[in-house]
């Protein structure tokens, strides 16, 4: 299963747990689970077949280009605030 971690901005939702693991070999499928982990990530993580505005998510320290970027069973996935500028 793949670990992944959680953001101070994300920690409400999980009752303060840094990380957890989850199953699944795409960032969706991970997503899924963790969801089904902490039910208040709800909504938090994605919208729809994107990641949620202001999310960003790393894969073993690559940043995922989509939902469907493979995830391994020994992958870290950190989701991050995404950073914008000018």
């Amino acid at each position: 299963m793949a670990t992944v971690y959680f953001p101070p901005l994300l920690r409400d939702a999980t009752g303060g747990t840094t990380h957890c693991q989850a199953s699944g070999d795409t960032l969706r499928k991970v997503i899924a689970a963790t969801e089904a982990q902490f039910p208040e990530l709800a909504g938090r993580l994605r919208r729809g077949d994107a990641l949620a505005p202001g999310v960003a998510a790393s894969i073993d320290g690559s940043f995922a280009a989509s939902l469907l970027d493979p995830v391994g069973a020994e992958s870290e996935v950190h989701f991050l605030p995404a950073v914008g500028g000018g």
